[in-house]
């Protein structure tokens, strides 16, 4: 039988249970109960040759030789990382172990005697699924028996079932319990053809380094699930090394995935001790440690209101914490998962590491010039450390129909790659699966992975040509084609002078008017001159002295309330007066002001750069180079503005000191190809067609 029709075949079985449960549970609690009965019995099933040596193996140490801590023994008695020290076993007649359903009765104590009885490690996995409230709940039914005895007769033994499809096996629950509560599966796992192109790209192109003798690896996924992409790295590392050491490392918030996860390293015989359980925003807990490989498939925006505090303070620590680079908008936390993994990379001088991470569309674009997002992008992109954004087909993900990205990160790029970003569009490589599960209605073959990941590889061994474009479907830029100057492009601000009713009543409400004590005779002088219009700011003013002194005002008007009334009477015009500051220099007009994205070039970044290392400097060398660099900059905008919008607007100047940086990656356009109406004729003669074919209908319908 097939892998994927084995794993459907036992979770049909393993979903029978729900009908005992049915009455007693509401459908959303289901999965409290199949999960961790699962695992029960997996492990059961696993540690079934070694059980009766186990207990022997206690017996001798504690009893005749008085070993008060014997659990490295027990474990090496096992054969495994955990080992179980109950009498007690799912299974009938096997000798030397009681049946956890010998006594009807006593089920219950005798379930509870057998989960106390495994090694810390292992215990710790089961309390995460609080299974003694569902133990309590299922003997107040009366259905306690029944359920345990469906367990009983399920064979999940290593021989029958393999590692890879018993995590089949629990991704397959997940789903269907997901789906039943109104959860998001694809919070939990990873469609396994995602997984596989996704471990393709991170390590296809490090075979020569995997293939050494004696290879050490190190692999982390800080949103581990139930550590699907941690096995699937380890399966491709193997294939390229079956000697090479894997260590892997992960980090879940959801503790039943967490659960599944760390039991899956338990019967491989791993250790399970690296997986951990919490957020890993507020509570890192590989704090300084290093990987050679890491790849996350975070939930898509999902906001991080509840860490707030936590990641606020490590962002003020700059470059000390992992969040220096800038913070995402509040209800989307990608790309704090992506600043998470970067700090967990090896340094170049090490080894350095290689990351991919999946994220929807929105951390390439979102966030304007110096906004959170787009700083990070730019931290990214200045220190080099993109390698590649993959678009991938949508509907591929369980939870999701939107389009999806595989961002591949490197921090130890080969010499011909540094400064090149690799775009691949792979949105075109799925065929349509015969049976939708949730929102995944495609998939992507095996050739199509064999095929993007070839395509992959290329583009780092071929120099890209003048038009970016190495294959319709894959192109590379440098680094700062993704940046631009967002420049403010401003134009005078022009006025003549207006008294109208509207005038005289926005003056009377303006706050500055509220203690005036002659503001009854200031609004006395202005309605006097409504229906009155000057081209001139001084003519104006000439006018409202004198029918402010015919009013009875005294003194000179308070700065706060002469600007609320100069504001309410002036009026945009481009005919209008010139207004100028106190030394002759135009204002500018907030209703005309525009902005442009000037192309950040390799020169516009590099005198970035220079300004950056020397501003505030005391050196007076120093001093000159960041002078230098703003006058270079500004003489680029400058002509930026000259050949692009004074032949449009002639008055127009650039305000340099409003200039911001910004970084984005619209995917999508450099891969968009323009597609001509249809011709106008062939248009009319399908109208004319569909007319007649609607005639003849209703022609029948009337004779």
């Amino acid at each position: 039988m097939s892998v994927s029709g084995k794993h459907q075949e036992l979770a049909g079985f393993i979903w029978s249970v729900a009908d005992l449960l049915r009455g007693d549970f509401k459908q959303s609690d289901y999965g409290k109960v199949i999960l961790p009965l699962t695992v029960l019995r997996r492990l059961d099933c696993v540690l079934e040759p070694t059980r009766v040596a186990v207990l022997e193996r206690r017996k001798k140490a504690v009893e005749e030789q008085g070993i008060k801590d014997p659990d490295r023994l027990l474990r090496k008695t096992a054969g495994y990382s955990f080992y179980n020290t109950s009498k007690f076993t799912f299974q009938r007649n096997v000798e030397g172990l009681t049946s956890l359903l010998a006594d009807p009765d006593q089920v219950g104590k005798n379930l509870r005697a057998f989960i106390g009885g495994f090694s810390a490690e292992a215990a710790e996995i089961l309390d995460k699924y609080d299974f003694d409230t569902q133990i309590a709940r299922m003997e107040a039914g009366g259905i306690l028996y029944k359920v345990v005895a469906k367990f009983a007769a399920i064979d999940l033994h290593p021989q029958t079932v393999s590692n890879q499809q018993m995590g089949y096996l629990f991704e397959e629950l997940i789903r269907r319990f997901s789906e039943m509560s109104n959860e998001t599966a694809g919070e939990h796992f990873t469609p396994r053809e995602v997984i596989k192109l996704m471990t393709n790209l991170l390590l296809d192109p490090d075979q020569d380094k995997i293939v050494q003798p004696g290879a050490t690896l190190r692999v982390l996924d800080p949103a581990c699930g139930t550590g699907g992409m941690l096995s699937a790295a380890e399966d491709v590392i193997r294939s390229y090394n079956e000697d090479a050491t894997v260590t892997a490392f992960g980090q879940e918030l959801n503790p039943e995935s967490y659960a599944i996860c760390k039991s899956d390293l338990l019967i491989k015989n791993q250790d399970a001790g690296n997986i951990a359980h919490g957020n890993s925003f507020s509570h890192d807990r590989h704090y300084g440690k290093r990987f050679d490989y890491l790849l996350a498939n975070p939930p898509f925006g999902v906001e991080w209101k509840k860490v707030r505090d936590d990641v606020e303070r490590e962002h003020e620590l700059g470059n000390a914490g992992r969040f220096g680079a800038g913070l995402p908008r509040i209800n989307d936390g990608s790309l704090l998962f992506l600043q998470h993994m970067i700090a967990h990379m090896k340094k170049p001088e090490d080894g350095g590491s290689r990351i991919a991470i999946v994220f929807n569309g929105s951390p390439l674009f979102t966030g304007a010039a110096e906004s959170g997002e787009s700083n990070i992008r730019r931290w990214i992109l200045e220190n080099d450390w993109l390698e590649g954004i993959v678009a991938l087909p949508d509907q591929l993900f369980y939870n999701t129909g939107i389009s999806t990205y595989f961002w591949i990160l490197s921090n130890r790029k080969a010499a011909k790659d540094r400064g090149k970003v690799t775009l691949l569009d792979a949105r075109e490589y799925w065929a349509k699966m015969r049976k939708s599960l949730g929102d995944k209605r495609k998939h992507i073959p095996e050739e199509h992975i064999g095929e993007l990941t070839r395509l992959y590889n290329e583009a780092s061994t071929i120099a890209a040509d003048e038009t970016h474009e190495l294959h319709d479907k894959v192109k590379i830029f440098d680094t700062t084609d993704f940046g631009y100057q967002r420049i403010t492009v401003e134009r005078p601000l022009k006025q003549r002078f207006e008294v109208t009713e509207d005038t005289v009543a926005e003056v009377e409400a303006a706050k500055p008017l509220a203690k005036f004590d002659d503001r009854e005779a200031l609004l006395a002088a202005l309605r006097g001159l409504v229906g009155q219009n000057w081209w001139k700011k001084v003519d104006f003013e000439s006018a409202f002295r004198a029918a402010l002194a015919e009013a009875g005002a005294t003194g000179k008007l308070p700065a706060p309330v002469n600007k609320a009334v100069v504001h309410a009477v002036a009026v945009a015009d481009a005919e209008g007066e010139l207004q100028t500051d106190k030394v002759g220099n135009a204002l500018p007009d907030p209703d005309l002001r525009d902005n442009e994205n000037v192309p950040l070039d390799q020169e516009s970044a590099d005198l970035f750069l220079i300004m950056r290392e020397n501003e505030g400097s005391d050196d007076s060398e120093r001093q000159r180079e960041y002078e230098r660099a703003r006058q270079r900059l500004n003489e680029i905008r400058d002509g930026y503005l000259a050949r692009e919008v004074l032949p449009h607007v002639p008055d127009a100047w650039v305000d340099h000191s409003k200039t911001k940086i910004g970084y984005e990656i619209p995917f999508t356009r450099h891969f968009y190809k323009y597609v001509p109406p249809r011709p106008l004729k062939e248009i009319d003669a399908e109208l004319k067609q569909l007319e007649s074919e609607i005639q003849s209908l209703l022609s029948e319908v009337t004779e």
